[in-house]
């Protein structure tokens, strides 16, 4: 199985009326529940761990993830309501307001031994999650469970406007990122927790500091990877007619999990040996797939029939 960890919410996306003015419709979200949503609907056998509201919008979240084939399982119900997120697109990034005071999300607690973990292929971590001290505790946790037989996936989906001590985020995320095996970034959240430092050299030094993979999503310039066996390789983006990017990077990490997870380079030590021309597949599918939900509204993962592959 292939797990995700993290925030489940609904995002408020801009819309218009038919009388032409602003409107926000309601569509479920959350970094890692949309990995989740992304591998499930790829056809991996995936779960997501989390806490999900009983509420009007929790069971939005829940009929969402069964329709898309998610196990729910190790997932959290509480009567804590649902993190609601209202966003708005300017200059082609999306900008969030978080309203996630005493959410499910923000209540979630890890039952420690709960999951067996030699049957998980990869954990996958991140998002506003990792923001708040106990979210960040209670994952933490998750990862020494998980990390002597599954691979550790993260991606911090920085969210600036949550964060309230910054050099005390920045110093959470380095502890993330050493505890991973893959790490993905898009090129916003990069120059928010390195500014100006060049890729290649941050990606150097999460590589010495224990990942395998680190890959870097720049939106229509593509995506570049470091490895240390196979190298650095850089895919192209896709042309597309872009709705909005609300859930691309998701989309992104999810198609690269599954692509892996095919290929049998998931598992710590393959990912650790794959060659160049696996890991390119892997990374130009990821980067169609993320392509293909930038086309629609909301975050909208494909569905296996509408991508295709070669192994």
């Amino acid at each position: 199985m292939l797990i995700s960890c993290g925030d489940a919410l609904i995002d408020f996306v801009p819309t218009r009326i038919t009388d032409g003015r602003e409107a926000v419709m309601p569509a479920v979200g959350g970094s890692c529940l949309n990995v989740a949503i992304g591998m499930a609907r790829l056809g991996a056998p995936t779960g997501f761990v989390g806490g999900i509201s009983t509420d009007m919008f929790g069971r939005m979240i829940a009929d969402h993830a069964a329709a898309s084939n998610v196990e729910l399982a190790l997932a959290t119900s509480s009567e804590h309501q649902t993190t609601l997120a209202f966003v708005r697109i300017v200059a082609g990034e999306s900008h969030y307001a978080f309203y996630d005071a005493e959410t499910a999300a923000r209540n979630w607690v890890y039952q420690r031994g709960s999951i067996p973990f030699d049957a998980v292929e990869v954990l996958h971590v991140g998002s506003t999650t990792l923001v708040n001290d106990q979210g960040a505790t209670e994952t933490k946790a998750l990862i020494a469970d998980a990390r002597a037989s599954s691979t550790i996936s993260f991606d911090p989906n920085c969210r600036p406007n949550l964060v309230k001590d910054k050099p005390a985020y920045l110093a959470r995320m380095t502890a993330f990122a050493a505890s991973a095996d893959l790490i993905k970034m898009s090129d916003v959240d990069f120059a928010y927790l390195f500014g100006d430092e060049p890729y290649h050299q941050r990606a150097s030094t999460l590589l010495a500091g224990g990942a395998s993979l680190v890959v870097i999503t720049r939106g229509d310039s593509g995506a570049i990877a470091w490895h240390a066996g196979a190298g650095q390789i850089e895919v192209a983006a896709p042309k597309v007619v872009v709705a909005d990017t609300i859930g691309a990077g998701d989309s992104f990490q999810a198609a690269l999990l599954f692509a892996l997870h095919k290929q049998g380079r998931l598992p710590r030590q393959q990912l650790k040996d794959i060659g160049a021309d696996d890991l390119r597949r892997a990374l130009s599918f990821a980067a169609n797939c993320a392509g293909l939900t930038c086309t629609r509204p909301g975050a909208d993962p494909p569905w296996s029939h509408e991508v295709t592959w070669s192994w």
